[in-house]
């Protein structure tokens, strides 16, 4: 359009009923205004005759004036091109709300910080990229982070149902996706767990889901019974094993508690359970470990310990409490010994389902996919610190020994 102006400006002539002619110049070009110059010549206003220098306003006639602009083949009456004007203008922000609105925006609930959720969050961006999402361009994220203190659960569901997200993903915390659940049953859900989610109620089957919901399972709870067996065989004169379970997660922690019974009773061991949400409870429950004299410690597999691995390692050595841990991050992080899955492994897969969703694809067609491979971690720096010397019939079970 401002081509077209500047392409036809010279042929803008003015006809007025006061002194002005029909065949004379305008009193602009008469005036020296350059109409070339589309600065000025917008600023020309029909029906006055304000030159674009805003002189004086009684150099001039203020007779009625009328403003024609001619098109290529044919003129333009002054209302149409007033129109045309107006309608590009008013579309420019409805075209950006339509693009807005175009682009699908994912709910992002995470039972952790964004801190300690780097790995994890590039490995679900690059499953995202794997079906041709790419956060910023093609699709935005909304990111809730709970931090641990699962009371916000609720609220931070709900806000992700009232913004009508397209899918909410869940990288981690059966609590999480119970919520999730509870919230909606239309917005489809991807959830990455710990614990059965057949058990729990969050599917059908594995196999066919139904409803809006599928996703991940770890089954970290399956393998508790396992951790606890590794844990005796390690230190055998163990009468006494404290359990640190998170309370905040409920479901969970029950489950968990449950698998956790059965094999202490089995072993002949006796079982001190140990709740704690926060780190101060932490501190208390490793206070009541050694006021109890209990031998060895098995951490919980909510990831809410994941986040505070550094504290557990610190007190475990000050204490000199030999300890097991649910993720491989954690071996890595000096813990001594871990069993069970790579929490930033499935994360990838989340990010896939939820982008097969956005494609159309229904929840309850997927399947739930099962982690498989379980690794045993040993960290001998953490080992040799605390004195103690692992059975060479472990040491020959372990994936990964960390010098």
């Amino acid at each position: 359009m401002s081509r077209l102006l500047a392409h036809r400006v010279d042929s803008l002539r003015c006809e007025g009923s006061d002194a002005i002619g029909a065949k004379r110049t305008c009193r602009e070009r008469r005036e020296g205004v350059d109409l070339t110059k589309m600065t000025q010549t917008l600023a020309v206003h029909c029906g006055n005759g304000f030159d674009a220098r805003f002189q004086p306003l009684e150099k001039y006639s203020f007779a009625p004036v009328r403003c024609r602009l001619p098109s290529l083949r044919s003129n333009m009456r002054r209302r149409d091109f007033i129109t045309l004007i107006g309608g590009t203008a008013a579309a420019w922000p409805l075209m950006a709300r339509a693009q807005q609105a175009a682009m699908p925006v994912i709910g992002y609930l995470s039972a952790r910080s964004p801190v300690d959720s780097v790995e994890v969050l590039a490995d679900f961006r690059r499953g995202l990229a794997e079906t041709g999402f790419v956060e910023g361009q093609n699709v935005a994220i909304e990111y809730r982070w709970v931090e641990g203190h699962y009371d916000r659960l609720p609220e931070m569901v709900a806000d992700l149902v009232r913004r009508r997200v397209a899918v909410i993903a869940i990288p981690n915390t059966t609590a999480s996706a119970l919520a999730a659940k509870a919230a909606t049953q239309t917005i489809p859900i991807v959830f990455n767990v710990g614990s059965d989610p057949v058990a729990v109620g969050l599917v059908a089957t594995l196999s066919h889901p139904g409803m809006n919901v599928t996703g991940i399972a770890m089954l970290q709870t399956a393998v508790t019974a396992k951790r606890l067996e590794l844990l005796h065989e390690l230190v055998p004169t163990a009468k006494s094993v404290a359990f640190l379970v998170n309370p905040g997660n409920p479901g969970f922690a029950e489950v968990e508690a449950k698998e956790v019974q059965q094999a202490a009773r089995s072993l002949g061991v006796n079982l001190l359970a140990l709740n704690a949400s926060n780190s101060s409870e932490i501190d208390a429950a490793f206070a009541t470990l050694v006021q109890q004299q209990a031998g060895a410690l098995l951490v919980g597999a909510d990831v809410f310990y994941i986040s505070r691995t550094g504290q557990l390692v610190a007190l475990a050595a000050r204490h000199a409490v030999p300890t097991i841990y649910a993720y491989l991050e954690q071996g890595a992080a000096g813990g001594l010994m871990c069993y069970g899955a790579s929490l930033t492994g499935t994360q990838r897969s989340v990010g896939v389902y939820t982008g097969r969703i956005l494609k159309g694809e229904k929840p309850a067609d997927l399947p739930v996919q099962q982690v498989t491979k379980l690794q045993l971690v040993i960290n001998m720096k953490t080992a040799k610190a605390l004195g103690l010397t692992f059975p060479l019939s472990l040491l020959g079970r372990a994936d990964e020994v960390i010098e």
